[in-house]
C-alpha cells in the first residue's frame, strides 16, 4: 500500500484504507481509469469577463466556462489535486463499502452509527485532525430494518416476488406471516361476508379518492362507518395499498409520534401497483388470493443518540477561518434500498474531497472542515443543531458551506449573489479545464436562496453562504430517490469522480482567497429559518439536473 509522506512528518495512506489489516474487506478497483493526466490549463480573465456578466435587471444570469477564457497554469497544489483526483480517485471504493457492507442508514438507527465510526476511521487513518463523532440529539425511538421479503402464492406453486415497503418507525411482522387478501369492505354486507375469515387476513386497499379518507364510507343519514378499524379489531395481519409511484415504491415515516409505551400498532404495507393489480384483478375473478410477507423490524428503546462526523484540515493562516464540505450520511431504508443516490454519493464525495486533499499534502491558508451530517431526511436536524451550538463570531468566520446532496450526477453548477461570483469562478475554473465535457456553471441570481431540503439551507438561514450544488448529467434522480432501486448500480463512477475533485479544488481555491467569500446583504426580514419539514424538488426528467435540494 502507497503512503504519501506529508509535511510535518505526517503519513497519510495513498489507498483508500479497504486493507483487511483495518477490518475492511478487499475491493477490487470497480471502474477503469476513464481521463488522462492533466496536462495544459485555461482559466478565466476575470477582469474581462467579470464587468458583462450578470443581469442588468437583476433576472437570472449565468457565466459559463467558456465565457472569457484566458491560458495560464495553475499552483502545483492545485496541479497535484486534479492528478490525484483524476487518476488515484477511491470514491466508488468508498461508496462500494458504504452501500454493500454497511447498506442504508437511517437516523437513529444501529446501521447509521457504525457509518459514522467507519467515517471517522476513514478520515484518521488519511491523517486528518480534530476527527469527531458528535452528538447532535437524540430521538425517542430507534428504528431497525432486517431482511424481509414479500410474495403471492401461486395455485400452482409460481410465486410472484412483490416489491414493496412499509414505513419507517412502524411495525412490521412477527416472522413470516401468510394470509388471504380481502378487498376492503365498504357496507355491512360485504363486512359481513368475510368477518369470520378476516383472523390473519390481509386487507387490500381500493385507491384513495381526492378527498376521501381511506376505510371511511359515508352513509346517508348516520355516521360514516370505518370499516377498516373493523377488520383490525377483527385481527387481520396488515393492510396491503398499491404505491402512489406506480412501479416506484417509496418509503418514509415519523419517529415523532412515537415511544416504546405508543408503538404502532399495525403493518401497513406499500407494493408496486402491477404487483396490487395482479391481486385485485384474480381477487376480481373469483381466486383465493394468498399472500406471505416476512417484514422484519427492531424498535430500539430511546433516547437514541444521533450523530454528526467531524474532521478537519486546519489552516496554515487563519486557522478560525473555515469553508466546510458536506453532505448527510443518513438515508431511507425500505426494502432493497441501500442508500446509493440519496445520499451515499454526496458522501463519499465527501470522503474522496478528503482523502484527496491529505494524500496531496496540500496545506490550506484557511481550515477546510468536512461534515457528514444525519437527520437530514427529517427535516435538516444535524445540520440544524450544528449550526445552532455556534455563536456568531464562528458564523462570521465561515467564508462558505458546500453540500452534495443531488444524487450521481456531476457537480456542475452554483447558485450565487453577484459579489460572490468573482471569487467562486476563480474556484472553480480549474475543474472546467480538468473536466471540460463535465463543467461548472456560477448562476448569478437576485438573492441566495432561502429555505430548501438540504443542509446548506441550515447556513443561509443564519446568514452563511450555503451552496447546494447543481447537479448535471444523465441519470435520472427520482426513479432511486427514496425507492427501492437506490442501489449501487444507480451510481455512474466518472460523474463522482469530477464531483470528488471539484469539491477538493473548489474548496482549496476558497480556503486559500485573499479574503472571505463575500455575503449577500439581506434585509430585516431575511432570517428565515429552514423548514420543519423541506419540500422536494421534483428535478427534470430529460435534462436531468438537479438544483435548490432534496430531502
Amino acid at each position: 500500500m502507497a503512503v504519501t509522506q506529508l509535511p510535518g512528518d505526517q503519513a497519510v495512506r495513498g489507498a483508500s484504507g479497504y486493507s483487511s489489516d483495518k477490518g475492511y474487506p478487499m475491493l477490487e478497483r470497480v471502474f477503469p481509469a476513464r481521463v488522462s493526466r492533466f496536462s495544459a490549463a485555461l482559466g478565466l480573465c476575470l477582469a474581462a469577463a467579470l464587468p458583462g456578466c450578470a443581469a442588468r435587471d437583476g433576472s437570472n444570469a449565468h457565466l459559463a466556462p467558456d465565457d472569457a477564457v484566458a491560458r495560464r497554469e495553475w499552483s502545483a497544489e492545485v496541479t497535484r489535486i486534479i492528478d490525484e483526483g483524476k487518476n488515484n480517485n477511491q470514491v466508488m471504493e468508498h461508496l462500494t463499502y458504504l452501500t454493500q457492507e454497511i447498506g442504508p442508514r437511517l437516523t437513529g438507527s444501529t446501521r447509521a452509527k457504525i457509518a459514522n465510526d467507519w467515517q471517522a476511521e476513514l478520515f484518521r487513518s488519511w491523517g486528518l485532525q480534530n476527527v469527531e463523532v458528535r452528538e447532535w440529539g437524540t430521538i425517542p425511538v430507534g428504528f431497525d430494518r432486517g431482511p424481509s421479503y414479500g410474495r403471492m402464492i401461486g395455485a400452482q406453486g409460481a410465486d410472484r416476488e412483490f416489491e414493496f415497503s412499509w414505513p419507517a418507525w412502524s411495525p412490521g411482522t412477527n416472522g413470516p406471516v401468510r394470509g388471504t387478501v380481502y378487498r376492503e369492505p365498504s357496507s355491512q354486507e360485504e363486512f359481513d361476508a368475510i368477518a369470520e375469515n378476516l383472523k390473519g387476513a390481509w386487507i387490500l386497499q381500493p385507491a384513495k379518492a381526492r378527498g376521501s379518507r381511506r376505510g371511511v364510507v359515508e352513509t346517508s343519514g348516520a355516521t360514516p362507518t370505518d370499516w377498516l378499524a373493523k377488520c383490525k379489531e377483527a385481527g387481520i395481519a396488515g393492510v396491503i395499498s398499491a404505491a402512489r409511484g406506480g412501479e416506484i415504491v417509496h418509503t418514509s415515516g415519523r419517529f415523532r409520534d412515537v415511544d416504546l409505551d405508543n408503538l404502532p400498532t399495525w403493518t401497513n404495507i406499500s407494493v408496486r401497483r402491477s404487483d396490487y393489480d395482479a391481486m385485485n384483478s384474480r381477487i376480481a375473478d373469483g381466486e383465493e388470493v394468498v399472500v406471505e410477507f416476512d417484514c422484519q423490524a427492531t424498535f430500539i428503546p430511546g433516547p437514541v443518540p444521533c450523530y454528526n462526523v467531524i474532521a478537519e484540515i486546519p489552516g496554515t493562516e487563519k486557522p478560525d477561518e473555515v469553508v466546510i464540505i458536506s453532505a448527510h450520511t443518513d438515508s431511507w431504508d425500505g426494502p432493497g434500498s441501500q442508500g446509493t443516490v440519496d445520499n451515499g454519493t454526496g458522501t463519499c464525495v465527501t470522503l474522496e474531497a478528503a482523502r484527496i486533499l491529505a494524500a496531496t499534502g496540500v496545506r490550506p491558508k484557511r481550515t477546510i472542515r468536512f461534515i457528514l451530517w444525519t437527520g437530514e431526511e427529517q427535516g435538516l436536524l444535524g445540520s440544524r443543531a450544528y449550526v445552532d451550538t455556534l455563536s456568531e463570531e464562528e458564523l462570521s468566520k465561515i467564508s462558505a458551506v458546500f453540500v452534495d446532496d443531488g444524487g450521481t450526477n456531476y457537480e456542475g453548477g452554483l447558485q450565487v449573489v453577484e459579489p460572490m461570483a468573482p471569487m467562486l469562478i476563480e474556484a472553480t475554473a480549474p475543474v472546467n479545464d480538468a473536466f471540460p465535457d463535465m463543467p461548472v456553471e456560477v448562476h448569478i441570481n437576485p438573492r441566495m436562496p432561502r429555505g430548501g431540503a438540504s443542509d446548506h439551507a441550515s447556513f443561509n438561514a443564519k446568514g452563511v453562504p450555503g451552496f447546494f450544488w447543481d447537479e448535471v448529467g444523465r441519470a435520472n434522480y427520482r426513479y432511486a430517490w427514496h425507492t427501492q432501486n437506490d442501489k449501487l448500480d444507480q451510481a455512474i463512477p466518472e460523474y463522482l469522480v469530477q464531483s470528488s475533485t471539484c469539491a477538493a479544488i473548489t474548496a482549496f481555491n476558497v480556503a486559500n482567497a485573499e479574503t472571505l467569500l463575500p455575503r449577500e446583504v439581506r434585509g430585516g426580514n431575511d432570517d428565515e429559518q429552514p423548514e420543519e419539514r423541506p419540500r422536494r424538488r421534483q428535478p427534470a426528467q430529460d435534462g436531468n439536473s438537479n438544483s435548490g435540494g432534496n430531502n
